[in-house]
């Protein structure tokens, strides 16, 4: 019963075609002619102009001279070569997001700070506000009591005068001497 399951696991498993494909370079336009070797999938070819029996000329990376079937060569860039620069693009791309990203949180923690220093300054400015106007308020009962303060002394001055004035009136009066007198 484990063989049987084992074996079944391993039929639904997920199998990839290797990347190692490769095909011959013969020394002529034709299978016939001897195979010089193989050009892997993907590596750069310098085609050199010549075609016969659907074979095009060309000269390898290892810079053989040779046949390969023309259906094989193609004028875009093959994978292996756009694979790395691909690759790195993406990396830089990751690398750019992440400083964006890093950017974007230490801006967002600027903001906190921002918020946070706005709200305490709000706070200093409302009770700031309102020592104010316990102080405008202050200082007008002040104003008012100094002004009571200065009618109560006037008041006190003129009625003392007045108070004087009637008594130096009612007072008896020396009286004159008379110069006929002895």
């Amino acid at each position: 019963m484990m063989l049987i399951s084992s074996t079944l696991m391993a039929a639904e498993q997920t199998r990839y075609i290797s990347d190692n494909v490769y095909t011959f370079i013969h020394g002529g336009p034709g299978t016939q002619y001897r195979i010089l070797g193989s050009v892997e999938a993907g590596q750069p070819v310098t085609y050199l102009g010549e075609m016969q029996n659907d074979y095009a000329k060309v000269v390898d990376h290892k810079g053989r001279e040779g046949w390969v079937d023309s259906k094989m060569l193609d004028s875009g860039k093959s994978f292996r070569v756009q694979l790395p620069e691909v690759q790195a693009e993406l990396d830089r791309v990751k690398a750019e997001l992440e400083n964006i990203t890093n950017e974007s949180d230490s801006s967002t923690q600027v903001i906190r700070q921002l918020r946070s220093q706005l709200a305490n300054a709000e706070e200093a400015l409302a009770k700031a506000s309102s020592e104010r106007d316990s102080a405008t308020r202050e200082l007008t009962k002040l104003k008012n009591d100094e002004r009571f303060e200065l009618m109560k002394q006037g008041g006190m001055i003129a009625g003392i005068g007045v108070l004087i004035g009637v008594i130096l009136v009612y007072l008896p009066r020396p009286r004159r001497r008379q110069k006929n007198r002895w």
